[in-house]
């Protein structure tokens, strides 16, 4: 029975943990696709589509390229779809397969174990050799290996921050902030430097503690999965008792500890489910291996649920997961709608900032600002027009169509003006902007503000009195 944390001594301090190399095929499978995912992390900037990197996220301009698809800021509504469709994701994904995201996805486990623990194995050997290091004086050639680790580490976090930043700024407009004086960009530096020195002290230091102390994911997974859910277990029917190769009436294990040795957060599989798994498999291949030179049967750690390590059938198909199914394919097809609704570009009027309406000696005056942005990666013609205005109403602005350049803004006024004798009260119209091609149109209500009529009526009777 597990009473703490693995990584918590009796006295409270912390043990750090010397995890050993697995070999086997899902550390093969799971190195693969980290530097899969790696790849695609460093490439993404680069990659050109429609004029913007593959994935953009504008700041200055605000607004966001996908592959092409470019959200302008009234569009952040959208993101509630993306997130809530990653939440509905993960919950299904949970639900059948575990914490597959943390052992194969999850950017802590992806650089943790793939790059900085390759960096420190390749200058600080194995396991053995890296407890044996910590323990011994500082000398000359600890001090140096260390050094050049801390120094790799250090460079590796300054390397993500950087490209993570190019995720908003673009690559060029990182060239001139790397070429720039510190002071000219002081924000974006800070930024790289505070955040590449947290990432340092993660990945150097407080590892393994991120998983099982910071993120809540480990924590939910009691809510989100069941005894059908496919986890890494340790078949106890066929492991128990315990005993070396050998003895008699022993069960399938041998107490090598093989398994804890190769485990990233240091816990013991056999112990059953727990907090600290980050189902990864090592312990999978660890065991498998030893299995392998023994000649028995592979999968006494395996992939399975824990129905199926009691010797049951695994349900795929059950409550939870057609709820978590459900919910997911309705967000699917509800963001599937919102985002098809997203036109090329974008339209708004507002009102001027200051008064209402202005009444002169001859007519009221309305003033608007209406804004129009082009978000294809081409130039754009459009025309605004005004529909349900009375008669003797003057307009001011947007009398040609108008042509932006790609992703280019506009931001004009519209005067609108009605002679007294034509007022008759406030009313509303509408505004639409469509595309020279008319392949889609934008509308918006707008009121026309005024006094009242009676009162601009009996003003206008008033001073033709007294002339």
């Amino acid at each position: 029975m597990v009473d703490s944390v693995t990584t918590i001594n009796s006295d409270g301090s912390r043990y750090f943990l010397y995890p050993a190399d697995a070999r086997g095929r899902f550390s093969l499978a799971r190195r693969l696709s980290a530097y899969g995912l790696i790849v695609v992390y460093l490439l993404l900037p680069w990659i050109p589509v429609g004029g913007h990197p593959a994935v953009f996220i504008d700041i200055a301009e605000r607004r966001f390229h996908f592959l092409g698809y470019t959200l302008a800021a009234q569009d952040t509504w959208l993101l509630f779809f993306g997130v809530s469709g990653l939440g509905f994701a993960l919950f299904f994904l949970t639900a059948l397969f575990g914490r597959l995201w943390c052992g194969w996805a999850c950017p802590q486990t992806v650089f943790l174990d793939h790059v900085f623990r390759r960096i420190e194995r390749w200058l600080e050997g194995d396991a053995v050799a890296r407890r044996a290091l910590q323990l011994a004086p500082m000398g000359p050639s600890k001090f140096a290996r260390r050094a050049v680790k801390h120094l790799l580490y250090f460079f590796a976090s300054l390397l993500i921050t950087h490209l993570f930043l190019a995720y908003f700024v673009s690559l060029p407009e990182l060239w001139l902030f790397m070429r720039a004086a510190p002071g000219e960009h002081w924000a974006a530096f800070l930024f790289v430097f505070i955040a590449a020195g947290l990432l340092y002290f993660n990945f150097a230091w407080f590892r393994e503690q991120l998983c099982i102390v910071i993120c809540p994911y480990g924590r939910l997974q009691s809510a989100l999965t069941d005894d059908h859910t496919l986890v890494i277990g340790y078949d106890a029917r066929r492991g128990e008792p315990r005993g070396r190769a050998g003895t008699p009436a022993a069960g399938a294990c041998i107490a090598c500890n093989r398994c804890v040795q190769v485990c990233p957060t240091g816990i013991d599989i056999r112990h059953g489910l727990q907090l600290e798994c980050i189902g990864c498999a090592a312990c999978i291949d660890a065991c498998d291996e030893v299995m392998t030179k023994i000649h028995r049967p592979l999968g006494l750690v395996r992939y399975d649920s824990l129905a199926g390590l009691t010797g049951g059938v695994t349900r795929w198909v059950r409550p939870r997961t057609i709820l978590y199914g459900g919910l997911l394919l309705l967000g699917v097809i509800v963001a599937t709608f919102a985002f098809s609704s997203v036109q090329p570009a974008n339209f708004l009027i507002y009102r001027m900032s200051g008064a209402a309406y202005f009444v002169g000696a001859e007519e009221v005056r309305d003033q608007f600002m209406v804004r129009i942005v082009n978000k294809r990666p081409t130039p754009a013609t459009f025309t605004v027009s005004l529909e349900g205005l009375p008669a003797g109403m003057r307009q001011t602005g947007f009398l040609a169509p108008v042509t932006l350049a790609a992703q280019e803004e506009l931001v004009s006024p519209l005067i609108l003006l009605i002679d007294r004798k034509y007022y008759h009260g406030a009313f509303k119209f509408t505004v639409k902007v469509a595309d020279a091609a008319r392949t889609f149109s934008l509308a918006r209500s707008v009121e026309f503000m005024g006094p009242d009529a009676n009162l601009l009526t009996e003003d206008d009777h008033e001073k033709h009195r007294h002339r």
